[in-house]
């Protein structure tokens, strides 16, 4: 028996001390590949289309995270971590205690302030 791992068919083991019992048994055999063959060839170009699109798809993934999402995140955590850290300095350096009175009138501030950059 052949312990070739490359191929796609099993030999049967004959004992050399018997021939076979029927010349029909001989003429049974398969000469060209059988459709089941051709079957795992079609199997085996299917999987590794299947692999290169899951390939592709990973690349793709990876470049949306790496060019897209992970900046964007760091761009907020980094502002957050800014703004708290700022918040905790200005905090320790002027402990004056800031109370917003009404909401409304502290956004339209900003707004005016933001507006007046332009």
């Amino acid at each position: 028996m052949s312990s070739d791992s490359h191929s796609s068919f099993i030999e049967a083991t004959v004992d050399d001390d018997q021939p076979p019992s029927s010349p029909s048994e001989l003429d049974s055999l398969p000469s060209s590949p059988t459709t089941s063959s051709l079957d795992a060839d079609t199997d085996d170009a299917e999987e590794t289309d299947a692999e290169r699109e899951w390939k592709e798809s990973l690349q793709q993934l990876e470049l949306l995270l790496t060019m897209v999402v992970v900046p964007y995140l760091g761009k907020y955590f980094g502002r957050k971590c800014a703004y708290w850290g700022w918040a905790k300095f200005m905090q320790w350096k002027y402990p004056v205690e800031i109370v917003v009175t009404s909401e409304k009138s502290f956004k339209g501030a900003g707004a005016i302030e933001a507006a007046a950059s332009l």
